[in-house]
């Protein structure tokens, strides 16, 4: 199955994961609507949405570059809309769009405490439901959340409550979805076992260092493309860790997604504890 003349609608596309999700359907031929705040270039971060759409045409996909803010409903519909006008219907929706705050609740205001449920989990919300009545009619319709494995352990909420919320809100999406919509249309989560090489780690969390300690972003765009090409009635609520899933799918070589071979693997966080790593792994 190819992704050639599919319409992907993607959240938080103007950079790291989101833009290789785009960059790798645009390899087969895809329409992509890159939806994301980001119009002007940022001082520190690469990327905007039109240097995302001239990179989608140019991987041979075709872009309509969309200024989209996750929380705001009349914003996302209108999103939604244009790129039915612009090309005909809506296949594929991923909620990559996210916030994060690693803080502690005297540490974490309800600015921020905000932010992140609402861009996050209702962001999550708000955009599938604007899409599904499209991705009804579409052939082989599927949702992607960029969330973690529903694994309730007080160690994933402990240091970070507000954003654990956050995170496990969009999973929660596909928990329910999936149910609801069974048979009609596909709901996934896909999360990395591994720290990916972005934005969020060089300035927010981990330096330069860290990104030495990482995967590529195309560890993520390779899964959610093996996603996308299953048979939606077929392959839905599921909650994957990117290379146990790969390698279900054959993939062997995971030292091509290194940063740096010779640095050791950063664990991400949510990662259950019985989710073993595929032969020939080591993390940490």
């Amino acid at each position: 199955m190819s992704l050639k003349g599919k319409t992907l609608f993607i959240t938080g596309a103007s950079r790291g994961i989101g833009r290789e999700i785009a960059l790798r359907a645009a390899r087969d031929g895809a329409n992509i609507a890159v939806a994301a705040k980001t119009a002007e270039p940022h001082p520190k971060l690469p990327g905007t949405i039109y240097s995302t759409a001239k990179e989608i045409e140019e991987a041979g996909g075709r872009a309509l570059p969309l200024v989209v803010d996750v929380r705001d409903e009349a914003n996302v519909y209108d999103a939604v809309e244009k790129t039915v006008a612009a090309f005909g219907g809506i296949d594929i929706c991923v909620n990559n769009a996210s916030a994060i705050s690693l803080t502690g609740t005297l540490q974490t205001d309800m600015k921020r405490y905000d932010l992140m449920n609402q861009i996050n989990t209702r962001g999550t919300y708000l955009v599938s439901r604007a899409c599904i009545p499209h991705l009804k009619q579409a052939a082989n319709p599927h949702v992607l959340m960029l969330s973690p494995p529903l694994d309730m352990k007080p160690r994933w909420f402990g240091g970070h409550v507000a954003y654990s919320i956050a995170k496990y809100g969009m999973s929660l999406c596909v928990l329910g979805m999936a149910e609801e919509f069974k048979g009609e249309i596909a709901f996934n989560a896909l999360w990395p076992r591994t720290g990916i090489a972005t934005a969020a780690i060089k300035f927010a969390l981990a330096g330069d260092e860290g990104m030495k300690m990482c995967r590529t972003p195309e560890i993520i765009s390779d899964a959610a493309y093996a996603i996308f090409t299953k048979k939606a009635a077929e392959f839905s609520g599921n909650f994957l860790i990117d290379d146990s899933f790969l390698y279900g799918e054959g993939v062997r070589d995971f030292d091509r997604y290194r940063v740096d071979p010779t640095s050791p693997l950063m664990p991400d966080f949510f990662v259950p504890e019985d989710s073993v790593p595929p032969p020939g792994v080591k993390i940490g």
